[in-house]
């Protein structure tokens, strides 16, 4: 007498709920891979914005922005395996650093990341790459001979090297913070190289009773 052969009729059961589950999550991902790739725009057009002066246009970039990271999240709701893939993180990353360049740039107050919505490690990650943001404002300042808020614009970047190297966590919980942190620590160093030679060249043409024109301040930057 032969051994029993086991009832795969369940399989008919179990197989449907697996394709169905996948299907639903594979909807959920291309769904936040597309908002991802529209957060990542339009934070990017807000940044080239805020660098026009159009801080109202920004603004409303942002808030577009921030409407699609919603509709993003709810689509992924339940799906923490995709949530976490990467992708959204980044987009988050963009938006908080588009928001925080434009609230330094503009004279805003600092928004906190539960304002923006983010995770903490895009928080910081993207507060950390604002800095080269404010790098490219003092030096288009400088080029066009107005050192008016360039020393803000440096001690804003200082506090924000401050307040990141002193984050100790694994990578894998701040999202790669310290390699960020590194490069921040470049950008603000060569600025603050790049103001005091330019503010060093005011002073000494003042002193011959001269003024600082735009095509010395590019020599020197």
């Amino acid at each position: 007498m032969g051994r029993p052969v086991a009832d795969t009729s369940p399989l008919d059961e179990i197989i449907p709920r697996i394709l169905g589950n996948f299907a639903e999550k594979n909807s959920a991902r291309e769904k936040g891979l597309a908002a991802s790739r529209t957060i990542i725009r339009m934070s990017a057009n807000a940044i080239r914005a805020v660098h026009r002066g159009e801080f109202a246009e920004a603004a409303a970039l942002l808030n577009s922005a921030r409407e699609v990271r919603d509709e993003a999240v709810g689509a992924l709701a339940g799906h923490g395996d995709v949530y976490y893939a990467g992708f959204l993180h980044d987009a988050q990353k963009e938006y908080a650093e588009a928001q925080t360049t434009l609230a330094l740039i503009s004279g805003r107050p600092l928004p906190s990341p539960e304002e923006l919505g983010v995770e903490y490690p895009a928080y910081l990650n993207g507060t950390a790459e604002a800095v080269g943001e404010l790098r490219r404002s003092l030096l288009d300042r400088l080029r066009a001979g107005d050192f008016t808020g360039c020393e803000e614009l440096l001690q804003a970047m200082d506090d924000i090297y401050s307040v990141l190297v002193s984050i100790d966590f694994p990578d894998a919980m701040t999202g790669g913070l310290r390699r960020t942190t590194d490069q921040t620590r470049g950008i603000l160093e060569k600025t603050r190289g790049d103001l005091t030679m330019a503010i060093a060249l005011r002073r000494a043409t003042e002193a011959l009773g001269g003024e600082v024109s735009s095509d010395e301040a590019v020599d020197v930057i």
